[in-house]
């Protein structure tokens, strides 16, 4: 979680974390964080929630965004969101070839 967090916040100048929960349940570590930055191309802010889940040398990571349109029925422009989603895959792509 810590090397995404560093990622994800020197990524963007206007991204910061929003909130964050962390649970140890036996052997299993839960880290939950909500990061939020301000999206130049929609003009909007958009959201990044990140999950990771660790269990011995088990690691689960789900990223999901969300907001960066401004349409009422459908989304028009997630730019925003896919370029925030991106940051947090190179991220663990990262991590992942620096820890094989």
């Amino acid at each position: 979680m810590n090397w995404l967090h560093k990622d994800i916040t020197s990524g963007s100048i206007s991204a910061s974390i929003e909130d964050e929960s962390d649970v140890t349940i036996g052997e299993v570590n839960v880290a939950v964080r909500v990061y939020e930055r301000y999206s130049m191309m929609g003009g909007n802010r958009v959201s990044l929630n990140v999950t990771v889940v660790g269990y011995r040398d088990n690691i689960f990571v789900s990223a999901i965004t969300s907001g960066g349109s401004k349409a009422v029925f459908f989304k028009i422009n997630t730019i925003g969101e896919e370029s925030f989603l991106e940051l947090c895959i190179d991220s663990v792509e990262s991590y992942i070839s620096r820890h094989r």
